[in-house]
């Protein structure tokens, strides 16, 4: 699966927005690291979050649901380098 963002994209973000599964969201790892990750499932302890390429980086599988606190925000249009709406995945 080929990855929905690649670097230098720069994402219009709201704040304080409950995801649904399928979101773009940004999120604060524990290691403090902010990523932007797919929101796939509301689990206890907080959100599962994936990549959308599994060959690269890091999401839920190995660090863990991420903490309703650390989910900071939902990507919902790519403003560059071409303008276009994020879509929600699953449902």
């Amino acid at each position: 699966m080929l990855p929905t963002l690649v670097e230098g994209d720069r994402l219009l973000v709201r704040y304080d927005v409950v995801p649904r599964r399928g979101d773009v969201v940004v999120c604060r790892f524990p290691d403090a690291t902010l990523a932007v990750k797919r929101a796939t499932a509301s689990v206890r302890g907080g959100w599962w979050v994936e990549r959308d390429n599994p060959r690269e980086g890091v999401d839920s599988a190995l660090v863990g649901p991420v903490a309703p606190d650390d989910l900071l925000g939902v990507a919902v249009v790519r403003l560059w380098p071409r303008p276009r709406r994020l879509r929600r995945r699953g449902d």
